[in-house]
């Protein structure tokens, strides 16, 4: 395994306040716009989201390899990222706060401390987290004794949203 990796993405104005932004790895393009409170276009992702987007799929895929690590099983994981943006008048628009609310499922009552845990581990090493200098807080629920559709995996967590 490499000890370095170089992640490249590209972004350009396009027209008015909205632009495109691309990577190599993805043939996807994601159409974005200043936040529409800014003047931006309704319906396109905003960099601000973009930045959300991001630490919950950092929190998501870094839960999974905790979980797999320790040998854990849970039924689903759903990430929900809310950042705070504070306008002052000296330095612009700032994320004042982050909160990070993961909602585990677990097959059994038992496994909620030890999902709680891995929780908290999966905060810690999330990497986009620890770049985030804003304040966060880890707001994480675990719920027990859901019964998986039949057939539903974790690894099927991808299909739920239609990724």
């Amino acid at each position: 395994m490499a000890a370095e990796y170089t992640y490249r993405v590209s972004a350009w104005w396009t027209s008015g306040r909205t632009g495109l932004a691309k990577c190599e790895s993805s043939p996807n393009t994601i159409h974005f716009s200043e936040a529409a409170e800014l003047g931006g276009l309704q319906g396109r992702w905003t960099p601000e989201q973009l930045l959300l987007c991001a630490l919950a799929g950092c929190f998501t895929t870094t839960f999974h390899e905790v979980a797999r690590s320790a040998h854990f099983d849970f039924t689903d994981l759903e990430v929900e990222i809310e950042g705070c943006v504070r306008r002052s008048r000296t330095a612009g628009c700032n994320f004042s706060e982050i909160l990070i609310r993961p909602r585990l499922t677990v097959p059994l009552e038992e496994q909620r401390e030890a999902g709680l845990a891995l929780l908290r581990r999966a905060k810690a090493g999330c990497m986009i987290s620890r770049a985030i200098t804003v304040p966060q807080t880890l707001e994480p629920s675990v719920e027990a004794g859901k019964v998986p559709v039949e057939g539903w995996t974790s690894q099927d967590a991808a299909l739920k949203v239609g990724v």
